[in-house]
């Protein structure tokens, strides 16, 4: 294992903060401060490659990281994009506008954006530490490679079963509870979630426990996951909205996947 020096972690850090201060930008023209969802997956990744073209001498094992970094980033942004393409702010960015006027395209910048751009390079963490790693291919990189590969498809699958039955008028006001949503409440979270735990696996594999502190990252991104923007954030009040979501919660697991406990 090799020293890297502090200034490839720091280029990372200057292309999410580039990343998001455009992105910024463009939300103050498009009143849309959900763009930030859009490109926050590539900043994440975009920073790993940062670290890579940085290091002459990173490996393979970087290489496979950043592949299936990139299939996950670029599917998720895409989706996003498509998804909310025409139905300007997202709800939950409406919300954050109304707490914080005036002036807050302004606030945005720090409340939103600089946020984000710094805990997107902090998810990048397993990018970082795998670049140090000299070990050979052992039991930790196939476990994190295909853990990670997992939840790209976990995710992606549960992402399609929604968009389809939204998709479908018969289902208005429903409950979507089949397929991957009959055992997970969000199988695209939990997808995520796998994705950087396996990514962090495999930097493990190649550093030892040298690279044990990357550990932030998927600890951070199951925290976002799980009680900041996600899964706390969209059922803060869904069952005001939506009673029927109450039998839903009771019955379902939230994140890890498991049996349903009563009838469907």
């Amino acid at each position: 294992m090799f020293e890297l020096p502090w200034s490839v972690g720091f280029a990372g850090l200057g292309f999410t903060l580039g990343v998001l201060l455009l992105t910024w930008l463009a939300s103050l023209v498009r009143r849309d401060a959900s763009l930030v969802d859009r490109v926050w997956s590539v900043a994440i990744v975009g920073a790993g490659w940062v670290f890579f073209l940085q290091t002459p001498d990173a490996g393979p094992r970087t290489l496979w990281m950043l592949a299936l970094g990139s299939l996950w980033a670029l599917r998720l942004s895409l989706f996003i994009t498509w998804r909310n393409w025409g139905h300007g702010e997202d709800r939950r960015y409406r919300q954050i506008r109304e707490r914080n006027q005036p002036n807050f395209g302004a606030k945005s910048l720090y409340l939103v954006f600089l946020l984000q751009a710094v805990l997107a390079w902090v998810v990048a963490a397993p990018f970082l530490a795998a670049l140090g790693g000299t070990r050979p291919w052992g039991v930790l990189d196939v476990i994190g490679l295909a853990l990670a590969a997992f939840g790209i498809v976990f995710e992606a699958v549960g992402d399609a079963q929604m968009a389809r039955f939204k998709a479908d008028p018969r289902h208005a006001g429903q409950v979507m509870d089949r397929g991957l949503w009959r055992y997970t409440r969000h199988p695209n979270y939990f997808g995520e979630a796998c994705v950087w735990w396996g990514l962090w696996l495999v930097a493990v594999g190649g550093a030892g426990w040298g690279a044990a502190w990357s550990v932030v990252s998927p600890l951070l991104m199951t925290v976002l996951l799980l009680k900041v923007s996600g899964v706390s954030l969209l059922e803060k009040d869904i069952t005001e909205r939506r009673p029927a979501y109450r039998d839903y919660i009771a019955r379902t697991n939230a994140f890890v996947p498991g049996p349903p406990k009563g009838p469907v």
